[in-house]
């Protein structure tokens, strides 16, 4: 399977996008923040990204993710900061416009452009990231569950590897 068909990764692409609009709208281009929430949107879906691409060890596989999952936590940190600096209303996950945001999820062919009209003002822009990024988490953590539990069910590369050499070392098997 590809990265790209990963559900976390197009919900942390879909939360990158959503960013890089928001901070060009809300966010002073020149102060620190910015260049913050960018980049950890831009690590959460880079890190997913060099995970799927780790296919020699599910440790770093599960290493990569969890920094992926790192660095979605530090960007929705920076909303929550952004609505309660400012005085903003922080919706709870009954609220209704909370609830809208979370069902469009389900909608096929997502991207930013299913999200924007959400950027109309800071207070729903704020809160629409946080639901998004809710989502990807929510996915990040079911992604890191299964691959645990894969990891101590089967083992790692390097265990297997282990099993192998003691095989042909023990047994004669031949190493091909």
């Amino acid at each position: 399977m590809s990265y790209r068909e990963l559900k976390s990764y197009q919900q942390a692409t879909i939360a990158y996008d959503y960013t890089v609009e928001f901070c060009k709208l809300y966010v002073s281009a020149r102060s620190r923040t910015h260049d913050q929430m960018v980049q950890a949107g831009r690590s959460g879906k880079q890190n997913i990204v060099e995970a799927s691409e780790q296919r020699t060890s599910q440790k770093s596989e599960l290493y990569l993710l969890g920094k992926a999952r790192g660095s979605l936590q530090e960007l929705l940190e920076d909303y929550e900061d952004f609505l309660r600096q400012r005085g903003l209303r922080v919706w709870g996950k009954d609220h209704a416009k909370a609830r809208e945001v979370r069902a469009l999820a389900y909608k096929t062919n997502r991207s930013y452009w299913t999200y924007k009209p959400y950027l109309e003002n800071p207070e729903s822009a704020a809160n629409s990231a946080i639901c998004l990024i809710h989502q990807a988490n929510f996915l990040l953590d079911k992604q890191i569950d299964a691959l645990e539990g894969r990891f101590i069910k089967e083992g790692g590369y390097t265990e297997k590897l282990f099993k192998k050499r003691l095989g042909y070392r023990d047994g004669g098997l031949s190493p091909g």
